[in-house]
């Protein structure tokens, strides 16, 4: 079946930088919107960044534009999250989805059908 694994979480300090990867099986990567979603203790999952299947389209959330960026590479069937100047509201699980076969993101979470185990982002004040 269609396995998503998280990597590249951790811990760091405000101001600092982390780079998520999400490596992808069994997808047809090619034809798969993704999307970075986050989820901190008592809050809602919420979206961060959306791709488009050939990756020429991408969207933010409005409390991570200018500070994130969302990239897949189609031949390594991997998708990437850069964050840099990390503050300690982006502390959270941070999962990548995927939709299946669709060529353009949806911000809806349940419009992806497949889902990483997540990786964990804690960042200190």
């Amino acid at each position: 079946q269609v396995q998503l694994v998280e990597s590249g979480g951790g811990s760091v300090q405000a101001g600092g930088s982390l780079r998520l990867s999400c490596a992808t099986s069994r997808l047809t990567f090619d034809a798969a919107a993704m999307g970075w979603f986050r989820q901190a203790p008592g809050k809602e999952r919420e979206g961060v960044s959306y791709i488009s299947a050939s990756g020429n389209r991408q969207d933010y959330a409005d409390s991570v534009k200018g500070r994130f960026t969302i990239s897949r590479d189609n031949a390594k069937n991997t998708l990437y999250l850069q964050m840099n100047s990390l503050k300690p509201e982006d502390t959270a699980m941070y999962y990548c989805a995927a939709m299946g076969r669709s060529y353009i993101y949806s911000t809806r979470p349940d419009e992806y059908s497949y889902w990483g185990q997540g990786t964990q982002v804690t960042v200190s004040s």
